[in-house]
């Protein structure tokens, strides 16, 4: 019997086809396949082999040194009872589609249910698709695990899982990374390090469109990301422009959810400009789409930013049980920062309301270190390094909503007299939030820490916080940004 291989005038074109890839290592990878399909059959070379190929040439190509031809390959795909792409790709297509069963229902029970029932199931199907060497369905669940972790508050996790799915989708197109780019970008947010996110965000629009991907649904996923950071950073002309362009690119989408995100994310630009109504409405569409998805953490998020919208229009019973349900939800998710984060805008409100003591009974335990002195550093170091993540808010995690947290505090001791604690959270807050970049609140606090100083006799040190206040106020996010991202042909 003749022995066929590449030298048939079909080997390297076949290679090629075969997905062996022109080096040696996918060479290799496609014999080791063949020799562990022939053991696990208990077929001999020659039976394999036979009647088209030779014993000889089937040990050469299981030691990877001969690149098979198409024909070869496909020959011995039929006699080993698989298909010819799992033969040369290693993907089994009922492995595949189990696999991606699983991760839609990985991803409903993220929707739906608790975040550590999710995160098992995502762990069990990344240890699967790592074991069936399926890249693509790792990158899937670990950025399911990098969501659940977002929910649970461990922000460094979720990094991890986040930059593991991008680098196992480097090669991949842009677009295809978009959603690990803003995981990671959100992650960072929720550090407080707001700089830092629009960073990865503005990147990522400015690389889309200079490179003529122009992708809808991922740039709507990046623009809506986008909003959150500039609007703490005082950058509103930026978020209004961003959220201007998501509603452009809105109609070019057919995914519901991403559509819901969008409403819900321009809704916070439409607050900032007085448009309530229209932000309420928004918010409405995306509160409509969630309760048909039953997306329950996005679910909880629309009432959660309800809830601001009534409380910017002075609403507060509204706002109140808005905050409350979105409470709740998150609450019975496990959703263990989200719930703090609504807990500090829920107390707000209590205080708006004239019920400080229970604002000030759900504050005090969010805080997660109280200080030993009357340090301001005290009150923002946060937790010292080797210690676990804490429950509540630290300078490393919802440091934006722990300066909230801090200012509304010094409101209640201002209220009651209490200059001393007063100053002590002021200071606290100022801390957090100029460590953020968070420039939108720093300049009303600024404010209050100058009327505190100043009826304290304390004039000069009032004159430097209400300098500090209108220095952030003159030029709002221009000291952390440079210039804006590209935009897309919309």
């Amino acid at each position: 019997m003749a022995e066929k291989s590449s030298g048939d005038g079909r080997g390297a074109a076949g290679a090629a086809g075969a997905g062996a890839g022109t080096g040696t290592d996918g060479i290799t990878k496609i014999g080791r396949r063949v020799l562990r399909l022939r053991t696990e059959r208990g077929f001999t070379q020659r039976q394999l082999a036979e009647p088209a190929y030779t014993a000889a040439y089937v040990s050469t190509l299981e030691s990877g040194k001969v690149r098979p031809s198409e024909a070869a390959l496909r020959h011995l795909a039929g006699r080993l009872g698989v298909t010819y792409e799992e033969l040369t790709t290693g993907r089994s297509p009922r492995d595949a589609t189990r696999l991606r069963a699983g991760l839609t229902d990985a991803r409903r029970a993220l929707a739906t249910g608790a975040g550590e029932d999710a995160a098992e199931r995502f762990r069990e199907l990344h240890a699967e698709a790592d074991r069936l060497g399926f890249a693509e369905e790792r990158a899937a669940a670990l950025l399911g695990l990098g969501d659940c972790a977002l929910e649970s508050g461990e922000l460094t996790a979720a990094r991890g899982h986040f930059e593991a799915a991008e680098a196992l989708l480097a090669d991949e197109p842009l677009p295809r990374r978009v959603p690990a780019i803003r995981g990671r970008a959100i992650a960072h947010l929720l550090a407080g390090e707001l700089r830092y996110s629009c960073y990865l965000l503005e990147s990522a629009i400015d690389e889309l469109n200079a490179s003529g991907l122009h992708d809808p649904s991922a740039l709507l996923l990046l623009y809506t990301a986008v909003i959150a950071p500039y609007m703490d950073m005082g950058a509103h002309a930026r978020a209004v422009r961003a959220a201007e362009l998501a509603l452009a690119l809105a109609p070019s989408v057919d995914d519901p959810g991403l559509v819901a995100r969008m409403h819900r994310g321009v809704a916070r630009t439409l607050i900032a400009e007085g448009r309530t109504a229209e932000a309420d409405a928004s918010l409405a569409k995306a509160q409509e789409l969630y309760e048909q998805l039953r997306i329950h953490t996005d679910l909880a998020h629309c009432h959660w930013m309800r809830g601001y919208v009534h409380a910017q229009d002075g609403n507060l019973k509204r706002a109140e049980r808005e905050l409350r349900i979105a409470r709740d939800m998150l609450a019975s998710k496990r959703a263990a920062l989200f719930t703090v984060l609504v807990e500090v805008e829920l107390a707000d409100v209590l205080r708006r309301r004239g019920r400080t003591a229970e604002a000030e009974a759900l504050l005090l335990p969010l805080l997660a270190r109280t200080p030993a002195s009357g340090s301001p550093d005290a009150w923002a170091s946060g937790q010292p390094a080797g210690e676990p993540e804490a429950a509540g808010l630290t300078a490393e995690r919802g440091a934006v909503h722990a300066g909230g947290a801090h200012r509304l505090l010094g409101l209640i001791a201002d209220e009651r007299g209490d200059a001393e604690s007063a100053e002590e959270h002021y200071c606290a807050a100022l801390s957090l939030l100029e460590r953020t970049g968070a420039a939108g609140d720093l300049a009303d606090l600024c404010r209050l820490l100058g009327d505190l100083l100043r009826r304290e006799g304390r004039l000069e040190a009032a004159m430097d916080a209400y300098r500090t206040g209108l220095g952030h106020r003159a030029a709002p996010g221009t000291t952390t940004l440079g210039p804006a991202p590209a935009e897309p042909p919309v």
